[in-house]
């Protein structure tokens, strides 16, 4: 495992001396370890604890829902619906780049080369938002692992950089073209609500195959 990072004076660890090799970060659903460093959690407050696990339901939703189904049933769209392999796709492009935003970062799907391994017909930089249905049927031959890792890719890295976000940083405006300008936690909240409604819809295609 290596040599396992200092703690803060709090007694927890802040998300630059994480060693990734001691846990994933998927606080609060798989950080249980039993070391006595290991076990000090995230420095998370109420707020991101919040945030976190609404994070991880949503992880949890498309864990269900892609695996065990082979390419053709991801891309199958009944009824002209937007397919579980667009709405997953979608759904992770929306949390990477709205993170990524507020981070001031590059999405990992650039920076990480998803962009390379999908192999879409789509600009780097296109999320999915107004897609026709053209579109949503070019999102096709993608395996379950694939979806799942780039979705787990993503969580990682929002749990990390929530680590590092307290109760103040939430009023911090993030977008001021909307009336009344958009905070840190409403853009949150807002990724959040997004992802949930296309992760149901997700689901429901699946029973719709009868899958």
């Amino acid at each position: 495992m290596g040599e396992l990072p200092e703690l803060t004076p709090s007694g927890c660890l802040t998300a630059t001396e994480r060693d990734p090799s001691v846990n994933r970060y998927r606080y609060p659903r798989n950080f249980r370890a039993k070391t006595a460093v290991a076990a000090k959690e995230p420095c998370m407050n109420a707020s991101t604890d919040l945030l976190v696990d609404a994070f991880g339901r949503i992880q949890e939703v498309v864990e269900d829902v892609v695996t065990g189904l082979d390419p053709d049933e991801l891309s199958a769209r009944p009824d002209d619906a937007n397919s579980i392999a667009w709405l997953v796709w979608h759904l992770t492009r929306i949390q990477d780049d709205h993170l990524a935003g507020v981070a001031g970062t590059e999405q990992i799907w650039t920076s990480d080369g998803w962009y390379d391994r999908f192999g879409l017909p789509f600009a780097a930089d296109d999320t999915g938002y107004g897609h026709s249905g053209k579109d949503v049927a070019a999102v096709r031959d993608l395996s379950a692992q694939l979806l799942n890792d780039y979705h787990g890719a993503v969580h990682d890295n929002t749990v990390q950089y929530l680590a590092g976000v307290d109760d103040k940083d939430m009023k911090r405006v993030v977008d001021r073209a909307w009336t009344p300008p958009v905070t840190l936690g409403v853009r949150l909240v807002s990724v959040i609500a997004d992802d949930l409604q296309h992760a149901g819809q997700a689901a429901y295609v699946r029973g719709l195959l009868g899958l």
